[in-house]
């Protein structure tokens, strides 16, 4: 029996179906003799790595860069850590030396003996913890919360002068002379829990430990010295032409122990079986692809390193004095504006994704309008003309807060800089090498991959942090 098919179908012939006769090769037969058109191996970790291409970079052939500055009496203020057990706090001993007049003072004993004399208080929001005026003899450490530091407007009503938050403390100069005055009203904001410390409980401690008194003295009397507004020794001189005036005579003290920054290196072994370096090399070399993802992972590493590193990094090594929490919790256009007026000649805003996203989300709802500056061919936002730059290696805390980064860059700018240094054996980039370390048994090549890099602020007001910044969703 003859049973007629249109093209495309298969006959069927006693309930049975015939495969149709195959005509052509299958694409699948022929992918086997061609070479596909494919990419490079593609990773996913990559970063604009903003804060590294925009660091002027300054080689240091000596491995060690110093920073010299003119000598300074003032002790900033530091971030005093706490012990908390449940509603009770307790200031960790070996934190007092972040006080003022404390600093440097390496005594645990003594210091344990005065944290035991820290009273904790508990204050409401808008409850008044010093007032203006009156008595200054208590030091005072905030262990939660957020406190305004505010003073009679010029005209009227307050003006603020200040924010505090965790960690903060004031009052610190109080161990040298309890016979001053407050000079600002300080008012909890938030439900606030501080540790107190009277004059009398501290010269009863100091009564005990003569190393602990010499030491606040000593301190006490260098704070009492001439100084210009950023605490350097002063420069005396003679300004006018009338008359015959004897001048003064004066000299430029320096920093007798200047910080000296030593590069830090990040490191790893590259391994390439050579059955692969030598099969399959085609279109693509396997050990520069290898090499490749390498390094990239070694810049992310890199960048990381430069803002979190506890000795160099960013976060750590800003100027308490430059730090300011934000006035509400997300970042508002007025505490960009405070950032920027910290400084002169603000190049760089740095900022967690979220955060440049949370800062966009207020300023729509005042309907300001974020502008946008050119940098290397990229439309990025700004604030007052400053580029706010992305970088995802400043951290978000687990309840949901970061930091933004204001800095001023550049050695003749008294800035920020990078440390490298070029020249290196079998260096590929500036400051990185690749070293060939041989071939083992297993037929393995192994290259040791390196890169020195580090970062200096050469003076304190050439960086500034936006900290407690919330990022999370708000309604």
């Amino acid at each position: 029996m003859t049973v007629e098919t249109r093209p495309g179908q298969a006959a069927k012939t006693g309930g049975q179906v015939q495969a149709e006769e195959q005509h052509s090769l299958s694409t699948a037969a022929a992918r086997n003799l061609a070479t596909t058109t494919k990419s490079e191996p593609q990773m996913q970790g990559i970063s604009s790595r903003w804060l590294l291409r925009k660091l002027p970079w300054v080689n240091i052939p000596g491995g060690t860069y110093r920073v010299n500055r003119r000598l300074s009496f003032t002790v900033g203020d530091g971030k005093v850590t706490f012990d908390k057990n449940g509603s009770k706090v307790r200031v960790i001993p070996a934190e007092l030396e972040e006080l003022p007049l404390l600093r440097g003072f390496n005594e645990p004993v003594a210091l344990g003996a005065l944290a035991d004399k820290f009273v904790q208080k508990e204050y409401d929001p808008g409850q008044i913890i010093v007032e203006q005026g009156r008595k200054a003899d208590h030091v005072f450490l905030i262990a939660h919360g957020r406190v305004e530091k505010i003073t009679p407007a010029k005209y009227e009503g307050e003006a603020v002068v200040g924010r505090l938050s965790d960690g903060d403390s004031f009052g610190g100069n109080v161990l040298a002379d309890a016979d001053g005055k407050w000079e600002f009203t300080a008012r909890a904001v938030t439900a606030t829990t501080v540790l107190a410390l009277p004059y009398n409980a501290y010269k009863t401690v100091a009564g005990q430990y003569e190393a602990l008194r010499s030491h606040v003295e000593q301190l006490g009397a260098s704070a009492q010295r001439p100084t210009n507004r950023a605490g350097e020794a002063v420069i005396e001189f003679l300004s006018g032409h009338e008359g015959e005036p004897t001048l003064p005579g004066t000299f430029v003290d320096y920093e007798v122990n200047p910080r000296e920054y030593e590069l830090s290196v990040a490191q790893t072994v590259l391994r390439v079986h050579t059955r692969v370096a030598d099969l399959y090399n085609h279109p693509m070399n396997q050990t520069q692809q290898q090499l490749r993802l390498t390094i990239e992972a070694l810049r992310e590493r890199q960048e990381k390193e430069l803002v979190n590193n506890p000795d160099f990094g960013l976060l750590n090594n800003t100027d308490f004095d430059q730090r300011i929490p934000t006035h509400s919790g997300p970042p508002t256009p007025d505490d960009f504006d405070d950032l920027l007026s910290m400084r002169r000649g603000t190049r760089y805003i740095f900022a967690h994704p979220r955060a440049i996203a949370a800062f966009g989300k207020e300023c729509n709802k005042r309907g300001i309008y974020l502008g946008s500056v050119d940098v290397d061919g990229h439309h990025i936002p700004a604030w007052r003309g400053v580029p706010i730059l992305p970088c995802g290696k400043i951290p978000i805390s687990e309840y949901q807060t970061s930091s933004i980064i204001a800095m001023r860059t550049g050695e003749d700018n008294e800035g920020v800089i990078g440390l490298y240094q070029t020249g290196l054996p079998d260096e590929i980039e500036p400051g990185l090498n690749v070293r060939f370390m041989g071939i083992d048994e297993k037929a393995i090549i192994s290259y040791l991959v390196s890169t020195y890099y580090s970062t200096a602020v050469l003076v304190p007001d050439a960086i500034g942090i936006l900290e407690n910044v919330e990022v999370r969703p708000r309604d």
